[in-house]
């Protein structure tokens, strides 16, 4: 569990240099999100793009469905 946190804490310094290259960068491409998550065992998302929709959702489901099965697995 402890070698997890140096792993985690550089994913997370990873993931903010990436987002101020992209700010920095003065490229003027179209942007699409997606944000996704659970209310309760239901998954829902937003996005501004049907396709992305599509995938969070599937996404969320496949992951609700992992975990589902992860914790009965003994």
């Amino acid at each position: 569990m402890k070698q997890l946190i140096p792993l985690g804490i550089l994913i997370i310094f990873l993931g903010v240099i990436l987002v101020v290259i992209g700010a920095l960068s003065q490229s003027k491409a179209d942007s699409k999100v997606a944000v996704g998550g659970f209310i309760g065992f239901i998954p829902f998302g937003f996005a501004n793009d049907k396709r992305m929709l599509y995938f969070i959702i599937g996404l969320s489901a496949f992951l609700i469905i992992f975990w589902f099965i992860l914790s009965n697995w003994r």
